[in-house]
């Protein structure tokens, strides 16, 4: 795992990329380097900083030069062995042994051809030497980023956003921010500054001397659901456990130590186990919070799930209570993320992956896509059971939405997850199947996301949830469970998840992978019908019956856990005269962006016990934050805090 930049015919090229680089070291602190080229009356521009994982000799130094061709790569390729055995027997030979060659090599053989072939994670820039184009490229499932941003038939891209932004002047995007708003992150489809964006997952791009821009696609997610169900019509059912078993031992390919996230929980457990079989003694890191943290916020007790699955399987765990100094750590990690991402987990992977880094360990494999995939999420289940309620009289309907609607979601001392559970279904159960969906995970219905934001943004609203409802209306299943499941995959894996994860341990410089977003893994997940992934009011129910061979039933089947933060107590004490200070006098409000009159409402309400706006007001925080650096013009605070 690496940082790669560089610039396609771009003034100053060699300055930039200089620059582009130093802002990503934090993602390659093992190795630095720049190559150069003229094209046509301009340069190319290739850096790199290097993480190294595999091959840690300066044979797998980059920018990779061999032949005529250059290659920046951030990534790994976990069928690189049998790449490499298929490009040997072509007669290729090999100077070292790093992934990076491998890709080199394929890329030379296959163009664009080799990129449907790749199993792993991966976004690079190749550059040929005798045609003067530079192609850049980013895995299927969009674990890996690529931010890019063209003006005139100029080209500079990065690992991150803010490398961009400290080399040419950006404004931020109204639309995106609004779209950070409803769903607590920006979409892979937007980009939180006019002008860059993110190279799609599955795609490429290609740059050629004489301006000319050409854009493709080699992998869609659309297309392997569609295969899926055919798969399963035809009764081809996938050995799921023989999947999982097999890409977790992909993963596992490293020259350096390899540990685990473990939660707990049933993805993280079974990954782990599964690990501990090819790595006895593997280390595996896990979180706890305060007490009085964790009692406030009526969190459930996963470590004593984490510490039944170590004693079991050998594993060496690592316990990491997190009591963290969040007016510290808020403008540190909204650097981090580069864009305004809501979600706490951010910080609790951050803080994992900075405990493993100080023990020597790189490469972590985690559990995410899992519930993406299997349909493991709350609202899985709970758009599922929306389709029941609907069939209850209305009179019945508005008579319970009324009394739970008196319930408080708090006292001064604990809160009421049930209750607030409760009013969170009753929020979308009687809506139509999209904008349930929709509603059961974003922050805000149209009424009130409208008024929360400046009315010159009126007409952007409607553009988000348009774009919405376009993605998820974007495939031909006739089954309701893995729609919402390759809408999450499509919109919520790469947009949240996938994101915060690569940018919150490479801010640590530790490589995450994750075994379940895997091409194999995703063609097995579509192959399952719905009904055998929700099964009765078990979400996950083939990946349960699958781990079942694994661990122990009461792993399996526990209460589902939370990868989150205790957000009511930390708003209701850490950050409550943040929230106050950026309410009264912060630059949202004071630039118009957001109206206060909405925000004092929902303080007031989260304060009195009615709403829960603990989640809402966080994000208003990293937004705030975010903004502020943004506008700045010279670094801003979240900057200058890393």
């Amino acid at each position: 795992m690496c940082g790669i930049a560089g610039t396609y015919r771009w003034p100053d090229g060699k300055a930039v990329t200089d620059r582009l680089t130093d802002t990503l070291a934090h993602r390659g602190p093992d190795g630095a380097g720049r190559y150069g080229h003229p094209v046509g009356d301009g340069d190319v521009q290739l850096g790199h900083r290097r993480l190294a994982i595999i091959d840690l000799s300066d044979t797998g130094a980059q920018p990779m030069v061999s032949d005529g061709l250059v290659l920046t790569y951030n990534g790994e390729l976990y069928n690189a062995p049998e790449l490499r055995a298929e490009l040997t027997a072509a007669g290729v030979r090999f100077h070292g042994t790093s992934d990076t060659e491998v890709l080199l090599e394929a890329w030379r053989r296959w163009g664009t051809d080799c990129l449907p072939r790749l199993r792993g994670m991966f976004a690079f820039g190749v550059f040929d030497e005798r045609t003067g184009e530079l192609v850049l490229a980013r895995d299927q499932l969009g674990i890996k980023p690529l931010f890019l941003l063209r003006r005139g038939q100029g080209l500079v891209f990065a690992s991150e956003l803010k490398a961009l932004a400290g080399v040419t002047s950006l404004e931020p995007d109204p639309s995106a921010l609004v779209a950070s708003l409803l769903y607590y992150w920006v979409p892979d489809s937007r980009c939180a500054y006019r002008e860059a964006e993110k190279l799609p997952p599955g795609s490429w791009l290609r740059c050629r001397p004489d301006g000319r821009v050409e854009r493709g696609r080699f992998w869609n997610l659309r297309d392997v659901a569609a295969e899926g169900r055919d798969r399963a019509r035809s009764g081809d059912q996938p050995d799921l456990a023989a999947v999982v078993e097999e890409s977790t031992r992909r993963h596992m390919l490293s020259d350096v130590p390899v540990a685990t996230f473990l939660s707990g929980g049933l993805d993280s457990s079974y990954l782990t186990a599964l690990a501990a079989r090819h790595q006895p003694g593997i280390s595996a890191y896990t979180i706890g919070f305060r007490a009085e943290d964790a009692k406030f916020e009526a969190m459930p007790d996963d470590l004593r799930y984490a510490r039944q699955v170590a004693r079991q399987f050998g594993v060496d765990l690592h316990e990491i209570e997190i009591a963290p100094d969040v007016l510290d750590l808020l403008p540190r990690m909204t650097y981090h993320l580069d864009e305004p991402i809501g979600d706490p987990a951010a910080i609790n992977t951050f803080l994992i992956c900075e405990a493993a880094r100080e023990a020597g360990v790189k490469v972590m494999l985690s559990g995410m896509g899992a519930d993406e995939l299997f349909a493991g999420y709350r609202k899985h289940l709970a758009n599922v059971i929306a389709l029941r309620y609907q069939r209850v009289p209305r009179p019945l309907r508005r008579g319970l939405s009324a009394a739970v609607d008196r319930l408080p979601v708090a006292t001064a001392r604990r809160g009421y997850r049930s209750v607030r559970f409760a009013k969170r279904f009753l929020s979308f159960a009687d809506l139509p199947e999209e904008t349930a969906f929709r509603r059961s995970y974003t922050m805000y219905d149209r009424g009130d996301l409208l008024a929360l934001i400046n009315p010159d943004l009126a007409g952007t609203v409607d553009d988000v949830l348009t774009e919405h409802a376009d993605v998820y209306a974007d495939n031909d299943l006739d089954d309701f469970v893995n729609r919402m499941c390759l809408g999450d995959a499509r919109m919520f894996l790469p947009g949240l998840n996938l994101a915060y994860t690569d940018r919150s341990s490479m801010a640590a410089s530790t490589e995450v992978r994750v075994p379940y977003v895997d091409v194999e893994v995703v063609r097995a997940a579509f192959a399952v019908p719905g009904d055998r992934k929700i099964v009765g009011r078990q979400g996950k129910a083939v990946l349960k019956e699958a781990a079942t061979s694994v661990l122990p039933r009461e792993i399996v089947y526990r209460p589902k856990g939370l990868f989150s933060a205790p957000l009511r107590a930390w708003m209701s004490r850490d950050l409550a005269p943040l929230v106050a200070e950026v309410i009264n006098d912060g630059v949202l409000v004071n630039s118009g962006l957001l109206r206060r009159d909405a925000l004092a409402r929902m303080v007031a309400e989260d304060a009195a016990g009615q709403r829960d706006f603990s989640k809402h007001l966080w994000h208003v925080l990293t937004l705030e934050y975010w903004y502020r650096d943004a506008t700045s013009g010279s670094g801003g605070s979240a900057r200058s805090a890393a």
